[in-house]
Protein backbone atom coordinates (compact mmCIF):
# COMPACT_ATOMS: atom_id res chain seq x y z
CA UNK A 1 0.00 0.00 0.00
CA UNK A 2 1.18 3.45 -0.86
CA UNK A 3 1.82 6.13 1.75
CA UNK A 4 0.51 8.63 -0.77
CA UNK A 5 -3.08 9.80 -0.58
CA UNK A 6 -5.36 8.67 -3.37
CA UNK A 7 -7.99 11.31 -4.12
CA UNK A 8 -10.82 9.80 -6.19
CA UNK A 9 -13.65 11.96 -7.48
CA UNK A 10 -16.56 11.93 -9.90
CA UNK A 11 -17.45 15.23 -11.52
CA UNK A 12 -19.99 16.08 -14.19
CA UNK A 13 -19.82 19.86 -14.02
CA UNK A 14 -16.18 20.32 -12.90
CA UNK A 15 -16.95 21.66 -9.40
CA UNK A 16 -16.03 18.41 -7.63
CA UNK A 17 -12.90 18.23 -9.77
CA UNK A 18 -11.95 21.83 -8.90
CA UNK A 19 -12.43 21.02 -5.21
CA UNK A 20 -10.20 17.94 -5.66
CA UNK A 21 -7.46 20.07 -7.15
CA UNK A 22 -7.75 22.61 -4.33
CA UNK A 23 -7.59 19.85 -1.70
CA UNK A 24 -4.55 18.31 -3.43
CA UNK A 25 -2.76 21.66 -3.57
CA UNK A 26 -3.61 22.50 0.03
CA UNK A 27 -2.38 19.14 1.38
CA UNK A 28 0.77 19.30 -0.73
CA UNK A 29 1.45 22.80 0.62
CA UNK A 30 0.88 21.66 4.22
CA UNK A 31 3.08 18.57 3.89
CA UNK A 32 5.70 20.17 1.66
CA UNK A 33 5.66 17.54 -1.07
CA UNK A 34 3.50 15.87 -3.71
CA UNK A 35 1.52 13.56 -1.47
CA UNK A 36 -1.84 13.46 -3.30
CA UNK A 37 -2.55 11.52 -6.49
CA UNK A 38 -5.74 12.56 -8.30
CA UNK A 39 -8.01 9.98 -9.91
CA UNK A 40 -11.09 10.89 -11.94
CA UNK A 41 -13.25 7.76 -11.65
CA UNK A 42 -14.58 8.36 -15.17
CA UNK A 43 -11.06 7.53 -16.38
CA UNK A 44 -9.35 5.52 -13.60
CA UNK A 45 -10.76 2.31 -12.11
CA UNK A 46 -12.00 2.53 -8.53
CA UNK A 47 -10.11 -0.71 -7.86
CA UNK A 48 -6.99 1.49 -7.56
CA UNK A 49 -8.37 2.64 -4.19
CA UNK A 50 -7.06 -0.57 -2.64
CA UNK A 51 -3.49 0.56 -3.48
CA UNK A 52 -3.66 3.38 -0.94
CA UNK A 53 -3.62 3.50 2.85
CA UNK A 54 -5.18 6.98 2.80
CA UNK A 55 -8.10 7.99 0.61
CA UNK A 56 -10.08 11.12 -0.06
CA UNK A 57 -13.29 10.62 -2.02
CA UNK A 58 -15.24 13.42 -3.68
CA UNK A 59 -18.89 13.05 -4.64
CA UNK A 60 -21.59 15.55 -5.62
CA UNK A 61 -25.26 15.03 -4.85
CA UNK A 62 -27.49 15.36 -7.90
CA UNK A 63 -31.08 16.54 -7.90
CA UNK A 64 -33.18 14.64 -5.38
CA UNK A 65 -30.39 12.90 -3.47
CA UNK A 66 -28.99 11.01 -6.45
CA UNK A 67 -25.47 9.76 -7.11
CA UNK A 68 -23.28 11.38 -9.74
CA UNK A 69 -23.17 9.13 -12.83
CA UNK A 70 -19.52 8.04 -12.53
CA UNK A 71 -20.04 6.98 -8.91
CA UNK A 72 -23.25 5.23 -9.86
CA UNK A 73 -21.45 3.29 -12.62
CA UNK A 74 -18.82 2.11 -10.10
CA UNK A 75 -21.12 1.65 -7.09
CA UNK A 76 -21.17 -2.16 -7.06
CA UNK A 77 -17.43 -2.45 -7.69
CA UNK A 78 -16.72 -0.56 -4.47
CA UNK A 79 -18.30 -3.43 -2.52
CA UNK A 80 -15.57 -5.77 -3.83
CA UNK A 81 -12.69 -3.67 -2.46
CA UNK A 82 -10.75 -4.45 0.70
CA UNK A 83 -10.40 -1.06 2.37
CA UNK A 84 -10.08 -2.48 5.89
CA UNK A 85 -6.59 -1.00 6.29
CA UNK A 86 -7.57 2.40 4.86
CA UNK A 87 -8.40 5.70 6.45
CA UNK A 88 -10.90 7.55 4.28
CA UNK A 89 -12.10 11.16 4.26
CA UNK A 90 -15.00 12.19 2.05
CA UNK A 91 -16.13 15.54 0.70
CA UNK A 92 -19.32 16.32 -1.13
CA UNK A 93 -20.89 19.09 -3.14
CA UNK A 94 -24.55 19.94 -2.93
CA UNK A 95 -27.14 22.71 -3.20
CA UNK A 96 -28.70 23.45 0.18
CA UNK A 97 -31.17 26.03 -1.17
CA UNK A 98 -32.32 24.28 -4.36
CA UNK A 99 -32.49 20.81 -2.79
CA UNK A 100 -32.81 21.34 0.99
CA UNK A 101 -34.41 17.93 1.63
CA UNK A 102 -31.54 16.06 -0.04
CA UNK A 103 -28.52 18.21 0.83
CA UNK A 104 -25.34 16.12 0.64
CA UNK A 105 -27.23 12.81 0.51
CA UNK A 106 -24.64 11.21 -1.82
CA UNK A 107 -21.94 12.09 0.73
CA UNK A 108 -23.86 10.05 3.29
CA UNK A 109 -24.42 7.14 0.91
CA UNK A 110 -20.73 6.91 0.04
CA UNK A 111 -19.69 7.20 3.68
CA UNK A 112 -22.03 4.33 4.65
CA UNK A 113 -20.68 2.20 1.81
CA UNK A 114 -17.00 2.63 2.73
CA UNK A 115 -17.66 2.10 6.44
CA UNK A 116 -19.66 -1.05 5.67
CA UNK A 117 -16.72 -2.54 3.75
CA UNK A 118 -14.35 -1.90 6.65
CA UNK A 119 -12.66 1.45 6.04
CA UNK A 120 -12.01 3.84 8.90
CA UNK A 121 -13.75 7.14 8.20
CA UNK A 122 -12.26 10.47 9.29
CA UNK A 123 -13.00 14.09 8.54
CA UNK A 124 -16.40 14.92 10.03
CA UNK A 125 -17.47 18.52 9.50
CA UNK A 126 -19.75 20.79 11.62
CA UNK A 127 -23.19 21.41 10.14
CA UNK A 128 -23.49 24.97 11.50
CA UNK A 129 -23.75 27.69 8.88
CA UNK A 130 -25.86 25.67 6.45
CA UNK A 131 -29.59 25.97 5.72
CA UNK A 132 -31.18 22.67 4.78
CA UNK A 133 -34.12 20.53 5.84
CA UNK A 134 -32.69 17.01 5.75
CA UNK A 135 -29.51 15.16 4.89
CA UNK A 136 -28.39 11.55 4.75
CA UNK A 137 -24.87 12.82 5.47
CA UNK A 138 -25.36 13.71 9.13
CA UNK A 139 -23.70 11.85 11.98
CA UNK A 140 -25.90 10.01 14.47
CA UNK A 141 -25.97 13.02 16.81
CA UNK A 142 -26.98 15.29 13.87
CA UNK A 143 -24.24 17.83 14.78
CA UNK A 144 -21.79 17.01 12.00
CA UNK A 145 -21.66 15.95 8.40
CA UNK A 146 -19.77 12.69 7.83
CA UNK A 147 -17.35 14.66 5.64
CA UNK A 148 -16.70 18.12 4.23
CA UNK A 149 -19.91 19.67 2.88
CA UNK A 150 -19.35 22.21 0.11
CA UNK A 151 -22.03 24.28 -1.60
CA UNK A 152 -20.44 26.15 -4.48
CA UNK A 153 -23.90 27.13 -5.70
CA UNK A 154 -24.76 29.21 -2.62
CA UNK A 155 -21.58 29.54 -0.52
CA UNK A 156 -18.75 29.63 -3.07
CA UNK A 157 -16.96 32.30 -1.05
CA UNK A 158 -16.51 29.82 1.83
CA UNK A 159 -15.09 26.94 -0.20
CA UNK A 160 -11.39 27.81 -0.05
CA UNK A 161 -11.41 28.44 3.71
CA UNK A 162 -13.38 25.23 4.33
CA UNK A 163 -10.97 23.21 2.19
CA UNK A 164 -7.93 24.65 3.95
CA UNK A 165 -9.35 23.92 7.42
CA UNK A 166 -10.56 20.43 6.48
CA UNK A 167 -7.30 19.52 4.76
CA UNK A 168 -5.36 20.33 7.94
CA UNK A 169 -7.87 18.33 9.96
CA UNK A 170 -7.72 15.18 7.84
CA UNK A 171 -3.93 15.21 7.55
CA UNK A 172 -3.84 15.12 11.36
CA UNK A 173 -6.52 12.42 11.49
CA UNK A 174 -4.57 10.40 8.93
CA UNK A 175 -1.59 10.68 11.29
CA UNK A 176 0.57 12.35 8.66
CA UNK A 177 1.38 15.49 10.70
Amino acid sequence: MSNMIGLFYGSSTCYTEMAAEKIRDCINDICGNDLVALHNIAEDPVTLMADYQYLILGIPTWDYGELQEDWEANWDTIDTLDLSRCKVAIYGLGDQIGYPEWFQDALGYLWAKIVNIGATAVGTWPNQGYQFDQSQALTADQKFFVGLALDDENQFELTDAYIERWSKQIIQEFGLL
